[in-house]
């Protein structure tokens, strides 16, 4: 993986030199593709269809190479735990009778048993899983992504840079990234952020009660998907409006009171009841999020950096020591405990992870642009605005690309305007700027293929992770074939790495097809025996070579 994309930098960097002699190669082919683009994009409603169902149909496309991804994080089972739960037609589920067996990571078991997260994936998941499979809700809410962003920047730029964007966008998240390729999220956050820096624009210019329900909308979304990182960029565009508001030539207060502020304050009301109605259904407390309820009874290290750890939790099993006591815990001691130089290198390597994941490798040429971009009165705020977000996010101890997703649109919008900055660049007379602007959209297409070719070499490039468990699902597949209803019990050894985690279930325990419970030593199993009489019984040893399904007896414990 490494060697791959060591190469492509080396194509990036020669591809950029060459441009620099040949800025005017191929201008002819270009200038018509850039007409083309320009005729779609005058039409914006219609520009938006298509850039949905391009994101869908493209996916697709690569299923034969990509096909719909395992889940295989914690993250993920949760998640589709709430989505099942949806889909049925709940908000949670009772406790079970078992719960000691069915216990595992980022999941609830009292006072309800649910998924910790915000409910917004869990809700994409659960029409995926009423369409047929929970990864169609994946797709459809990555082609709702290219949409909404697109739709943005409409409102910021001119037509034709717009759709450039998205397509940027789609190209970037919408083939070959986890964002589409897992059950993890990222485009519902996304989705949020840009009807939210979408509808700003809109709002100054002609301060329609539909923008403004449209910002309530993307703000609500964004308060049930990514809560913390939606707060921030909610914050700074609340700053923003309210500045707007107070100054002098705004719109008068019988303009802005109807057709901005009560549209807003009534979504944003109606996203806190339903907070509100949700949590009390989940925690039994309308002011505890079920997030809140999980990292008391299992975390005891900090998620952000001015809180202080714990001491450390005894657990009824080895794979919930090993990892709050074990990994998470080594994690915040070698980041936070190790040293201001320590600390400082956690900072750098969580920048670098964001520029990697939205700006490497062709578009951090665009650096150069920034003091171009600055100049420009209408981009201080969306600078301002990712500068606090990424800034925000470093205080927080974890960090994937996706839990900045709200800020997608926001970055994109500064991508296209370097973009425009680039083009009118030219160095003793000699056009380049247009050469190296051309490159750069050329190169996102062209890295699809080279991604392609990789994804049938090594499938697990496709992934943040080397693939886990696909055991798991082998035998879960086969289990499924068998007649009848099937009771797991998975003994782990006692170096089975707690990442690699066999039990997650069903909302509906009782009446799934499989039961995956967890064997604890010193705790009888007979209960849960007796619980599931009439299921074929089987134990499975994850950390056998391969792992071993067999038949289940009291005398194989």
């Amino acid at each position: 993986m490494f060697s791959y994309f060591s190469s492509m930098d080396a194509v990036w960097v020669l591809c950029i030199i060459g441009v620099c002699f040949f800025p005017t190669i191929g201008d002819s082919w270009f200038s018509r593709v850039e007409r083309f683009g320009a005729r779609i994009a005058t039409r914006k409603s219609l520009s938006v269809f298509l850039i949905v169902v391009l994101a869908i149909v493209a996916r697709l496309c690569f299923l034969g190479i990509d096909p719909v991804p395992v889940p295989q994080v914690h993250d993920e089972f949760s998640y589709l735990l709430a989505g099942d739960t949806f889909a049925h037609g709940r908000l949670t589920n009772p406790t079970h009778p078992m719960w000691m067996f069915f216990d595992t990571f980022h999941v609830n078991q009292h006072p309800t048993y649910m998924s910790k997260y915000p409910p917004a994936q869990g809700a994409v998941l659960a029409l995926g899983e009423r369409l047929g499979n929970p990864w169609i809700g994946v797709l459809l809410s990555v082609g709702a992504m290219c949409g909404a962003i697109l739709w943005m920047l409409q409102g910021w730029l001119p037509a034709r840079w717009a759709l450039l964007g998205a397509s940027l966008v789609l190209l970037r998240f919408g083939l070959f990234n986890y964002w589409v390729d897992s059950y993890w999220g990222g485009a519902v956050a996304a989705l949020g952020g840009a009807l939210v820096m979408g509808a700003i624009p809109r709002i100054l210019r002609r301060q329609r009660p539909r923008d403004a329900l449209l910002l309530g909308l993307g703000a609500g979304i964004l308060a049930n998907s990514r809560p913390f990182e939606g707060f921030v960029l909610c914050f700074t565009v609340a700053c923003f409006l309210g500045v707007w508001l107070v100054r002098s030539g705004r719109p008068p207060w019988r303009t802005t009171l109807p057709r901005f502020i009560l549209p807003v304050s009534a979504m944003l009301i109606l996203t806190v009841a339903f907070i509100g109605y949700y949590n009390w259904r989940v925690s039994g407390n309308p002011l505890v999020l079920p997030f809140t309820i999980n990292n008391q009874t299992y975390m005891t290290t900090p998620l952000f950096v001015w809180q202080k750890a714990r001491a450390p939790l005894q657990y009824a099993n080895q794979q919930f020591s090993d990892f709050y006591n074990g990994d998470n815990r080594s994690y915040w001691v070698l980041w936070f405990q190790s040293g201001p130089w320590s600390l400082l290198e956690h900072l750098v390597n969580e920048i670098g992870s964001f520029l990697y994941a939205y700006l490497w490798p062709q578009f951090f040429v665009l650096l150069i642009a920034i003091p171009c971009v600055l100049r420009d009165r209408k981009m201080r705020f969306p600078f301002a605005q990712s500068l606090f977000c990424v800034l925000a996010s470093l205080t927080g101890i974890w960090f994937w690309p996706h839990y900045l997703a709200p800020l997608t649109a926001t970055v994109f919008l500064l991508v296209v305007q370097a973009l425009r900055h680039l083009r009118r660049w030219k160095f003793a007379g000699s056009p380049v700027g247009i050469g190296l602007s051309r490159v750069i959209v050329l190169f996102s297409v062209a890295m699809i293929p080279f991604h392609a070719v990789e994804a049938i070499r090594n499938p697990d490039s496709l992934s943040l992770f080397v693939t886990r468990m696909p055991e798991r699902a082998a035998i879960a597949a086969q289990l499924e074939a068998m007649p009848g209803q099937q009771l797991v019990i998975v003994r782990y050894s006692d170096d089975h790495s707690p990442h690699e985690e066999w039990v997650y279930n069903a909302a509906d325990i009782d009446h799934a097809k499989i039961v995956w419970a967890r064997e604890i030593p010193d705790v009888d199993t007979q209960p849960l025996l007796d619980y599931f009489r009439g299921r074929t019984v089987w134990v499975v040893e994850p950390d056998a070579s391969p792992p071993r399904l067999a038949p289940y007896s009291v005398n194989s414990e």
